[in-house]
């Protein structure tokens, strides 16, 4: 489990995953030199990573949330083709272990993402049913981190640390991006001059670049790190259908459950999905019969159990985040 210093640390780099250990350091009260050792524990230990990633609206991408239904010899390998796709974000084993989520990414211009859904995915009579669902609204995600995993510093702390661009006109990532935003894929603190190296820019580029980005929300910067070191042993995708009238009124009020750490609007049968991360199933049976169950607009709820995340926010894995991937529980 992690202790005070830790949970300081991780709520620091939500808001700013790109702080400097000195001024992390400064507003917790210790050493710079401390803050570095704790980071690379966590980082070797716990999984920690800090990934950059692109908003999809502004990089032109839509973002679809498929669920592949499989006999169990065939749900391993079937995940594990998902995982290696450079596309891929979020795969998860559902729902007993014959059931695999992921988030594929693909050119917003796309209608059909038929042939992505399944491009590389081994040819087998493994897979019984394939639905895809295009999110066509996050509500919590993304930048919005789970607030359970950033509650440890204070409101003066808070503002000691959050990030403050300078106000830049609206920028879209682009072709010359790419190369950069790959780089931040794999380590989101990457030094300029490792950026540098990556994008064959002068640092200074790097670095106006990178302002720009981040201060238009084009760029963001995620946490990955498991979920169970904050006490989760129960993990579910929760599928819901709500009337188009108070589909806004519900995803919000959702978005404001601790329990939750993911809501988003999708097309298909279903038209809300969350992610749910409680202690354990009393308390995920309390969270659908007392929370969920007090929002009357809710017609229908479909519960899938998540026994493994095999990739987590960013589509690259490095070596060591595929090792704490194997891992049972990590999130």
């Amino acid at each position: 489990m992690l202790d005070t210093l830790d949970r300081a640390l991780i709520h620091a780099l939500h808001l700013d995953g790109r702080a400097p250990f000195s001024r992390i350091a400064e507003v917790l009260g210790v050493s710079a030199q401390t803050v570095a050792r704790r980071y690379g524990r966590l980082r070797d230990r716990a999984g920690l990573r800090v990934v950059g990633l692109a908003d999809p609206d502004r990089a032109g991408r839509a973002q679809w949330l498929v669920r592949l239904t499989a006999t169990a010899r065939s749900a391993q390998d079937i995940a594990g083709a998902l995982v290696r796709r450079p596309d891929t974000s979020w795969v998860k084993l559902t729902s007993g272990g014959t059931e695999i989520t992921a988030v594929i990414h693909a050119p917003a211009e796309d209608a059909s993402p038929g042939s992505l859904l399944l491009h590389d995915v081994p040819r087998t009579g493994g897979i019984t049913a394939v639905s895809a669902h295009c999110l066509l609204h996050t509500y919590l995600g993304g930048p919005a981190n789970w607030r359970r995993s950033a509650e440890a510093l204070d409101q003066e702390q808070q503002a000691a640390l959050a990030y403050r661009g300078e106000p830049e006109e609206v920028r879209q990532l682009g072709p010359d991006d790419t190369e950069l935003l790959a780089a931040l894929e794999r380590d989101g603190r990457a030094g300029q001059g490792e950026l540098a190296r990556a994008t064959g820019w002068s640092a200074t580029t790097v670095a106006r670049r990178l302002d720009g980005l981040r201060a238009a929300g084009a760029l963001f910067f995620d946490v990955e790190v498991d979920a169970a070191l904050f006490g989760v042993r129960t993990r579910a995708l929760l599928w819901l259908s709500v009337r188009p009238a108070d589909l806004e009124t519900v995803a919000l009020a959702l978005a404001g459950h601790d329990e939750l750490a993911f809501v988003a609007a999708t097309t298909g049968r279903t038209n809300l999905v969350a992610q749910a991360l409680c202690r354990d199933p009393a308390d995920l049976h309390r969270y659908l019969t007392r929370r969920l169950g007090s929002l009357r607009q809710i017609d229908t709820l479909e519960t899938s159990p998540v026994l493994r995340t095999l990739k987590a926010a960013s589509p690259v894995l490095t070596d060591l985040a595929r090792v704490r991937r194997r891992q049972p529980g990590t999130a």
